[in-house]
């Protein structure tokens, strides 16, 4: 088994508390599903800011990465699968999924 991250991109912030609430549901169910294969459930992200080779900083404030999560998989495929259920594909973004390489 190797270890997966899922790098979400857009989707759409709910609005109002039930919408909000739903939103919530479908992450949890869709954590439920994937059971022990969740190795980290992840958060949003926020502001970021990219540092170049020679040190200068650019572009403080978003990105177009909006979460992440890390996931076990027996493959690239199987991670992938797994991906397709994620809520953020229901509210207009999309899924990365990128083999963790380990070192050592």
């Amino acid at each position: 088994m190797a270890n997966y991250l899922l790098a979400y991109q857009g989707g759409g912030m709910p609005e109002g508390a039930a919408e909000q609430q739903k939103v919530m549901e479908d992450w949890m169910n869709w954590f439920g599903a994937l059971g022990s294969a969740i190795v980290d459930g992840g958060n949003p992200v926020g502001a970021s800011a990219s540092i170049s080779s020679s040190g200068q900083v650019s572009g403080s404030g978003r990105s177009a990465l909006t979460g992440y999560s890390i996931i076990s998989a027996g493959s690239l495929d199987e991670a992938t699968e797994q991906a397709k259920g994620c809520p953020v594909l229901s509210g207009g973004g999309s899924v990365d999924v990128y083999e963790i390489t380990p070192v050592g």
